[in-house]
């Protein structure tokens, strides 16, 4: 089938070049590295030293009709800290068909959909992350009008090159009522959503084969102000943790989010809370709870500052959805919420003059107050309460431009975090990490498009606390751009105080031209959480020489 596919695009392709209207595009993108052994930080590189995940993508557009396919190669083995689901594995990974027009919006084949925020669905592709649970079956959006449109679904996740055992079902509609009542001082948006999964339970009844979960959203904008509220709840369901069963009960599950904002020019103001109580969705239940996110149905980021500098992103977040009932760890989910302020200072103020902004922002994260009772196995929750706090962060940046030459950026971070979440668990055990980080960035700009970049960092341990970690920690990064397309770095994050007083050290470059970006680097890796978006993976410490190529057309 994957073949007669195949040809099929190759021969649309081949049309393309009679056809005026018709356009090819895609994408081919290698990212390759050479694992070399390490004493210094304990790494002995594995058989596979060299290790690649590459992607060729091919799209073609007609008229109405697009068909796109993706091929994929992890040869030998999958990058180092993925999936081994994807290791010494090559072929077709995604292929889909597209018909588009005013009213009609149908693809066959793998395709990506959000309902809502992602909370109840939403299928994506990070290539950084390892993730692509893209479907594969059949989706349909009508739009009938401007204000109504209707989404449909079927069909399975992708697991590696084959799919999920559970088959997926979904409806989702959105509707503008401020366009159906004409009403123009506020907008207002309403949503619902239904997602189910089908899984075959075999001989044991105890296992309920059906799972729905059920959605409901409202959005509105008035003036200056903008918010959204969400409720999701699932059905009862099994308990899974290492793809066994861990309790005879069954368990629901429940989310709500909610957003409130303020926008005006120079001020922003954004706040977030989200409640979730055993809300975990995988298309295959015993994948619950996998470290890879393989076969995930809902998108659960954590609503967190995405820092971006060498040590802000040690001691990160990971959302803490699942309900767990083990002789070693209970809980039942987390709660909590972030605020986030922005402020432009007016260029004629004496902090302002070449243009300065000042952003703020505060999180907290803890585990649901619940009581829990072993002999029946079931538990009682709070609906906030007084849990386990996981994490809290504050932290306040401040952007200046100097002159037409010199800007800068300063950051301090303030962050406590539960060390069962940097290890992936158990929580509440540990004790908590305490750390302070400061950063201070500069830019120089030179004429011809050239920029010498500089960070300083440094990272304090709370050393009167029980866990102190890997203690104190300091940074730098040296940058310098010949050109917008081509750029030198360097870098370091120093352990000075840690086992051993390891530099995570790393220098090279990249140059592109046209559609064209080749990036080349070499050096160690710290060994810990990775996020992009909000959602994490856990990468081992490695040292070696790592190669990416991408490109357009």
């Amino acid at each position: 089938m994957k073949k007669i596919i195949l040809g099929a695009f190759m021969l649309m392709g081949a049309i393309s070049f009679s056809q005026d209207n018709g356009y090819f595009f895609g994408s081919l993108e290698s990212n390759s590295q050479w694992l070399v052994p390490d004493d210094g930080i304990g790494f002995d590189a594995p058989e596979d030293r060299f290790r690649s995940n590459n992607y060729l993508q091919f799209n073609y557009s007609l008229g109405k009709f697009t068909a796109g396919i993706q091929y994929e190669s992890y040869l030998p083995s999958a990058l180092l800290g993925y999936s081994p689901t994807w290791d010494n594995q090559n072929g077709i990974g995604t292929y889909y068909l597209n018909f588009k027009n005013e009213t009609l919006d149908v693809t066959g084949g793998y395709f990506y959909e959000q309902f809502g925020s992602g909370l109840i669905l939403r299928t994506w592709e990070d290539r950084q992350l390892g993730i692509n649970n893209a479907m594969k079956g059949v989706r349909v959006k009508f739009t009938p009008t401007d204000n109504l449109d209707i989404t449909g679904v079927f069909g399975q996740l992708r697991n590696g090159f084959d799919v999920s055992e559970g088959v997926m079902q979904g409806l989702d509609a959105n509707v503008n009522l401020s366009g159906i009542l004409n009403i123009d001082a506020v907008d207002l948006k309403l949503g619902g959503s239904y997602v189910g999964r089908y899984q075959s339970n075999g001989p044991n009844d105890s296992i309920p084969a059906n799972i729905n979960a059920y959605g409901g959203r409202l959005d509105f904008v008035a003036n200056n102000f903008y918010g959204s509220v969400e409720a999701i709840t699932k059905d009862p369901d099994v308990v899974i943790n290492e793809e066994q069963v861990t309790s005879p009960q069954l368990f629901d599950g429940t989310a709500l989010q909610l957003n409130l904002g303020y926008a005006q020019k120079g001020l922003g103001i954004n706040s977030t809370f989200r409640r979730l109580e055993n809300f975990s969705f995988y298309a295959d239940r015993y994948a619950e709870g996998n470290v890879f996110n393989e076969e995930v149905v809902n998108y659960v980021p954590a609503l967190t500052k995405q820092h971006d500098y060498l040590l802000s992103n040690i001691y990160v977040y990971n959302a803490q959805p699942r309900l767990l009932f083990s002789d070693t760890e209970k809980r039942s989910g987390e709660v909590g919420g972030q605020v986030d302020v922005y402020y432009s200072f007016d260029r004629e103020s004496t902090l302002g003059k070449y243009g300065t902004k000042l952003a703020g922002n505060f999180s907290y994260w803890a585990g649901l107050e619940a009581t829990y009772n072993e002999a029946e196995q079931t538990y009682d929750p709070k609906f906030i309460g007084k849990g386990d706090r996981y994490f809290r962060d504050l932290n306040i940046e401040i952007k200046n431009r100097w002159s037409s030459k010199w800007s800068s950026v300063a950051t301090f971070q303030d962050v406590i975090i539960d060390k069962g979440v940097t290890e992936g668990g158990p929580l509440g055990t540990q004790g908590d990490i305490r750390a302070q980080i400061a950063v201070i960035e500069a830019t120089r700009r030179f004429e011809g498009g050239k920029a010498l970049r500089m960070e300083l960092q440094h990272l304090w341990i709370d050393k009167s606390r029980k866990n102190v970690d890997r203690k104190n920690w300091a940074g730098a990064v040296l940058e310098y751009n010949f050109s917008p397309a081509f750029t030198l770095y360097a870098a370091d994050a120093w352990n000075y105080e840690g086992e051993g007083e390891i530099h995570y050290y790393s220098f090279g470059g990249s140059y592109s031209k046209g559609p064209a970006r080749f990036a080349l680097n070499y050096g160690r890796q710290r060994g810990g959480l990775i996020c992009v978006g909000g959602v994490c993976r856990y990468v081992p410490e490695n040292t070696g020489l790592t190669a990416n190529i991408v490109v357009t057309f």
